[in-house]
């Protein structure tokens, strides 16, 4: 067994006593990462948090995000079960700026978070997350910035190191549902060695991670039906004696007052499977020449493929038109329950068989080159250019099928008798029946109805130039002054595309429904929970789709399909679908930014108290704007073109168009650091800060509507180039003891930021000027009929940043302690444990089609905590762990992606290794070892969103050094 001298090197470059000794840690194993982790946060300048690891692939989690929630103030949002998108201090993923060897990194997601799942811990040797910035900081985090690194050869002690790891994986719900496989394994090799008398670094990795995706849910769908279901109407219009009136107490009601009670769309239940492959390389170059000039190289790439199946049942109420029964209500305003029933015509409730494929394709590349030059005692230069490119290929693939009356039948039909009873339960799992439960597993009745793809590919990629100062200056507070410049263009895609045959509701004549034979289906049954839900039908799509495409699959196409504005001729257009979005949702974002900051760096004592840190500005320049097809109604004078999409067809209404603003920026930031004693230090940290609007969120959609029968004129702007950011003033203070034994550390943390905005609303701009800003708008058009009619300006829907403002503050408390003094059997006993409080003012209207309710920022749990214990011995190491958070609001995607409040949640992992000797190990890994669900709902429990069953990860490996 190997014992370890640790200190950080930060010490020496940033502890005003770098000359005096300083004590040294001696420890191994989980110990070894932690403690030094504690090391380079106590010699930071900032208030930050760090993990490291000394070895490549030492880390034990599945990815970077896993390793980062062990921070104080820091969890995740787990998708599928893994840990992707980070929250920091009660703040979403969209306010975290994150970089790579100090460079920006661009996302696979479609906006600007980063989803860290992508980014193997194998390949990353520190992390750090500056929750207070200095100037020579690149800025977008309001909530803070995650700095990733991958390997230094140059800086290890040895003339080499590699590193192997081996581990297979179990998910024990894997095999509950039918045709997902329920093992996996990971694999990681990495190299660094030292050449031409240590002046020649090389290294480089390879990870791969293939894992079963497994998942058993419930979805329920949004609120976005309106119907008077206890008739209160007329006992309203009555009361107000207005039977011949429009109004009730002045409020309109045009089909619906404000009587009606809210029905959900439906809801979902799902067998999830399939297989992630992660597939990771590094490598890194590093050349000192002389002590003074060092030149670097690094490379990063990570592809993820993500192949899932969802298959169960696809409920949809149509609510307003069904015959409905023993309504179930909730506060007098929500359905959350009863009998539906499809009439025979005008209604379209039903139940789908579905079985979606949804396959997933991320690309992240990373590289750059980095000269750091000494040019004098005083002067350093350092220049950095790089390249971050990132692309995601989502193919939304689903086949629906419908239960006929005959499915033998020369014309079959849809089943009209359809009745379906459902009884919310709040977060647990609802009471739920069908009268057609026995025909879903039944070929002679269920007929596949609908197929369609949706790909949704984006890429995003960032250029990037900088060049840093640093001169080192004589006077007695000021140890030197730092002055940068840095250029980034970066440029954002979004392409759609469709193909859609058939129906989800009915049997179409021109495009028929195709029937089922044996060799295609499977029966599944439910288990566990869910066992007492209807069986369904496995369809095997790759057989469904060659008999119904008996001459080939055809593949999606970005088209105008049959929109309003297509000149070809009819036999040209093989659709009667207007598929316009697939072309308007299509489009780039452009972002060109300049910064430049000046900082000066303190080394001083105020009173005998020795001082460090640094204050600054930084300046920032943007310019963003985006490309747009804007209808103009085909008027030449606006800039109408013809315009053709991929399929041949030529629309000659819409313009292409660039539009967007640009706008500077100061951000002043501060940090001191006051070492009261060798051991206690007080940080005080005040910062301007600002994040970006989600990059997607930047593109120009602009539609508007004539209405023929009364000219009422209508727009929207959904997305908006003119976005600005948000903006925030932040203050930290903080205290951290490190103790005498160097066996750990006290940290106690306040933090306040006033945030100017934190999010994105639609607002109605009643009798907008529709003529005045730009658009093609007649003073009189036509109805049908030939008769005039006047236009009236109505409501325009624009997006712009909220006005929601006001702050938000907490409190963290971090604890590491081994007990060292302890006798030998248990002196490598020890505890790691945060907690973070977070509260705001700050509350948002989120409206899902006019269901309408106050949430909590997104990200923000009041309560965090993350604990471990660990138990170190003779070469055997075991630790659990658990990580608790609080309710809280973020993204969840059903048939749209919409905000919901998830559940609060508590997940517990375990581990155990045992050390062989100096190269040698064994792991045991069990991950979410309670099953903890995933458990959302809509504004208040008992309007259930999503309970999602994820299974415990099981894992067992092992590890070799040299």
């Amino acid at each position: 067994m190997t014992s370890f001298n640790l200190y950080s090197a930060e010490a020496e470059e940033n502890s005003p006593a770098a000359d005096e000794e300083i004590e040294t840690i001696s420890v191994t194993g989980f110990r070894r990462s932690l403690i030094d982790s504690i090391n380079t946060k106590r010699f930071s300048d900032t208030v930050t948090e760090q993990i490291s690891a000394d070895d490549l692939g030492a880390l034990p989690d599945v990815s970077i995000s896993d390793a980062l929630t062990r921070l104080p103030g820091i969890s995740a949002v787990r998708t599928n079960g893994q840990s992707g998108e980070i929250n920091i201090r009660g703040l979403s993923g969209g306010f975290v700026a994150t970089t790579l060897n100090g460079r920006e990194q661009v996302s696979t997601k479609g906006e600007r978070n980063v989803e860290f799942d992508q980014y193997p811990s194998e390949l990353i040797s520190s992390g750090a997350v500056y929750k207070s910035p200095k100037a020579s900081l690149l800025e977008g985090g309001v909530a803070g910035t995650v700095e990733l690194k991958t390997a230094s050869p140059l800086s290890i002690k040895e003339d080499y190191k590699l590193s192997a790891n081996a581990r297979m994986m179990k998910n024990d719900r894997a095999e509950e549902v039918y045709g997902a496989p329920s093992t996996g394994n990971r694999i990681s090799v990495s190299y660094q060695g030292k050449f031409l008398e240590d002046t020649l670094g090389v290294a480089v990795g390879f990870a791969r991670l293939y894992q079963p995706g497994v998942s058993t849910q419930f979805v329920g769908l949004r609120y976005d039906g309106e119907k008077d279901v206890d008739n209160d109407l007329d006992e309203l219009i009555a009361e107000d004696n207005a039977k011949d009136q429009a109004t009730i107490d002045g409020q309109d009601y045009d089909g619906c007052p404000i009587s009606c009670e809210r029905l959900s769309e439906g809801f979902e239940l799902q067998h999830k499977g399939g297989e992630e492959t992660r597939t990771g390389y590094m490598a890194v170059i590093e050349y000192a020449p002389t002590d003074n000039f060092t030149l670097k190289a690094d490379f990063f790439k990570s592809r993820f493929n993500s192949e899932e199946f969802a298959r169960g049942f696809r409920v949809k109420l149509d609510p307003t038109t069904a015959v409905t029964e023993q309504l179930i209500q909730d506060q007098g305003k929500y359905v959350v329950g009863g009998v539906f029933k499809r009439r025979s015509t005008g209604n379209n409730t039903r139940v789908e068989s579905t079985n979606d494929n949804n396959n997933k394709i991320n690309n992240i590349t990373s590289y750059g080159i980095n000269a750091d030059w000494q040019i004098s005692d005083n002067l350093n230069l350092n220049i950095d250019l790089s390249h971050s490119q990132a692309s995601s290929d989502f193919r939304n693939g689903l086949l629906w099928a419908l239960a006929a009356e005959d499915a033998n039948a020369d014309k079959p039909v849809v089943d009209s008798n359809v009745e379906i009873f459902y009884q919310l339960n709040g977060l647990e799992l609802p009471d739920v029946g069908f009268n057609q439960a026995d025909d879903f597993t039944d070929i002679n009745k269920m007929m596949v109805s609908k197929y369609g793809i949706y790909p949704y590919v984006y890429k995003d990629k960032l250029d990037a130039a900088k060049f840093d100062f640093t001169y080192t200056t004589d006077i007695d507070f000021i140890s030197s002054i730092q002055a940068g410049v840095r250029w980034s263009e970066r440029t954002y895609a979004a392409d759609r595309s469709v193909y859609e045959y058939g129906s989800d509701s009915s049997f179409l004549t021109t495009q028929p429904p195709l029937k089922l034979t044996e060799d295609m289906v499977t029966v599944v049954d439910w288990q566990d929970e869910f066992a007492n839900f209807p069986s369904y039908l496995a369809i095997d799509v790759d057989k469904a789709l060659a008999a119904w495409f008996p001459e080939g699959t055809p593949q999606p196409v970005q088209t105008w399909g049959n929109a309003p504005g297509v000149i070809n001729d009819e036999e040209d257009i093989t659709t009667q679908s207007d598929y316009s979005w697939s072309m308007i949702q299509s489009g780039e974002v452009y972002e060109d930014v300049f910064s430049a900051y000046i900082m000066a760096n303190i080394d001083t004592e105020v009173f005998g108290v020795p001082v460090t840190g640094n204050f600054g500005v930084r300046m920032v320049e943007t310019d963003q704007y985006a490309t747009e097809l804007k209808d103009v109604d085909g008027n030449v004078k606006f800039g109408a073109q013809y315009i053709t999409d991929n399929a041949g067809l030529v629309n000659d209404q819409y313009a292409n168009q660039i539009r967007g603003i640009s706008y500077r920026d100061y951000l002043p930031q501060l940090n001191l650091n006051f070492q009261l004693t060798d051991n206690d230090y007080i940080r005080f940290a005040a910062a301007d800060v600002m994040s970006r609007p989600p990059i997607n969120r930047l593109s120009a959609q602009t539609s508007y509507n004539i209405n023929l029968t009364n000219g009422h004129v209508t727009g929207e702007n959904k997305n908006n180039p003119e976005l600005t950011p948000f903006y925030a003033t932040q203050y930290d203070l903080s205290y951290e003891r490190y103790f005498d034994d160097a066996s750990g550390s006290l940290a106690i943390a306040l933090f306040y930021k006033n945030i100017e905005s934190a999010g994105i609303q639609d607002i109605a701009i009643e009798n907008f000027d529709f003529a005045g800003n730009g658009f093609p708008v007649p003073e009189i058009v036509f109805n049908e009929d030939g008769v005039p009619k006047t236009t009236i300006n109505k409501t325009y829907n624009l997006a712009v940043n909220d006005d929601q403002g006001g702050y938000l503050r907490g409190l963290e408390v971090s604890y590491t302690k081994i007990f060292t003094d302890l006798p030998e059997l248990f002196s490598g006993l020890g505890v790691n444990l945060s907690y973070s409080y977070t509260e705001s003012e700050i509350s948002q209207i989120q409206d899902l089609d006019g269901d309408k309710f106050n949430t909590s920022l997104p990200g923000l749990s009041k309560n965090l905590l993350s604990s471990s214990l660990f138990w170190e011995y003779q070469g055997f190491e075991t630790r659990i762990s658990l990580r608790q958070r609080s309710k809280f609001v973020s993204d969840q995607t059903a048939i749209n992606s919409q905000l919901v409040n998830y559940d609060a949640e508590s997940v517990v992992d375990y581990q155990a290794s045992y050390q062989f000797n100096d190269n040698l190990s064994v792991l045991f890994q069990a991950n979410n070892l309670t099953d903890e669900p995933t458990k959302t709902y809509f504004g208040n429990t008992a309007k259930t969103g999503t309970l999602q069953y994820f299974g415990r990860q099981l894992y067992l490996g092992v590890n070799y050094s040299l």
